[in-house]
């Protein structure tokens, strides 16, 4: 039988995951209303650089963009509803609300904070401001983001005394003042793979949805039920922003929702304690990464490319692979390799 504190911190973790998709369901008629009626859809800005992506993207521009508000917008609502239903009535909301220092206040404020930046680089491409009337330029948002998470990198070191990250079948390894660096390096790694990530319709959201789910399993195991509770109402979000992001989208997630997703991941893994495992948890937006690295190292150094086009999404776009093909291969990659993770994961768990 399961124990009742277990029991219920499932049914806990169901019922937010279930409330959170159909607010979100609710929401997205009158969100993609206003994209619509507004025309504040993607511009696909011009690049001569990137002829691939251009003659494969082309049939996208106008589609509405900044649908990643649903997700982050979604999640702030819930977490301060019932929150305040804590505050307000207790008893039953007090073990409903999830808001807390030590497990939700970090990931929540990243997400909302990386979201709101995405969101005016968002609106500013809409707009066609900045290099190319592409928004933000590239040196701009790696300054800004890198800010956000030296706040968080500030946090789990200062507030949340983290010094240590832990090594596989190892044990932790005392980083010291080197700890923040890290954790820097993370967030930021984080939140621009996930944005490289979003290239193909419903592919960022597929991918997240798979990590944040064993990283939700991650985070029960170890105890962190309001983190495990905060994870659940994020994926309730994503399953419904999926239904209307996957092929052929509705709306894009545009970087108010890669950013928000990108860097909420880098915390959630830095508060479980599996930032090594982010390879496995999070394999897809490690490839994209590194793909776009080779090429770029490729491209100077050796003067031709190794892929088409990158992310290496684009690449078996360019080789003819329907873009349905390429999300769902990923998807499946995405899944084999997260639950390699967990596996390693629980081994080295019950070793210890």
């Amino acid at each position: 039988m399961i124990p009742s504190l277990i029991g219920f911190q499932l049914i806990r973790l169901i019922l937010l995951g279930v409330f959170a998709s159909f607010l979100t369901v609710l929401l997205t008629p009158l969100w993609s209303n206003i994209l619509y009626k507004y025309k504040l859809g993607k511009h696909i800005r011009e690049d001569k650089n990137a002829p691939v992506f251009m003659k494969l993207h082309r049939k996208k521009e106008g589609t509405p963009t900044m649908g990643g508000v649903l997700m982050w917008g979604a999640v702030l609502v819930i977490t301060f509803l019932f929150f305040f239903c804590h505050k307000w009535f207790d008893g039953f909301w007090g073990k409903i609300n999830f808001l807390s220092r030590s497990q939700t206040w970090l990931p929540l404020a990243a997400m909302v904070g990386a979201g709101i930046v995405g969101l005016v680089d968002d609106l500013l491409g809409i707009f066609r401001i900045g290099p190319k009337g592409g928004g933000l330029r590239i040196r701009d948002k790696v300054v800004i983001y890198t800010l956000i998470a030296i706040v968080g990198a500030w946090w789990f070191w200062i507030k949340l005394g983290f010094d240590s990250v832990y090594v596989p079948f190892v044990g932790e390894l005392s980083l010291g003042i080197l700890y923040p660096f890290f954790a820097v390096f993370i967030l930021v790694a984080s939140a621009f793979s996930m944005n490289e990530t979003d290239g193909l319709d419903g592919l960022a959201a597929g991918v997240s949805l798979i990590a944040f789910s064993f990283l939700l399993v991650v985070a029960f195991i170890s105890g962190k039920y309001d983190l495990a509770a905060f994870l659940a109402t994020l994926l309730g979000t994503i399953v419904a922003f999926l239904w209307f992001n996957v092929y052929p989208a509705r709306f894009f997630m545009g970087d108010t929702g890669s950013m928000a997703l990108g860097i909420t991941l880098g915390v959630v893994a830095l508060l479980t304690d599996t930032a090594l495992y982010l390879p496995f948890f999070a394999f897809i937006l490690v490839i994209e990464s590194l793909s776009v690295i080779m090429q770029l190292i490729s491209k100077k150094w050796r003067k031709k490319k190794i892929f088409l086009s990158t992310p290496v999404h684009h690449h078996f776009e360019a080789l003819g692979w329907p873009e349905t093909k390429v999300t769902m291969r990923f998807w499946i990659l995405a899944g084999v390799a997260a639950a390699l993770g967990l596996a390693i994961y629980f081994l080295d768990f019950f070793m210890v």
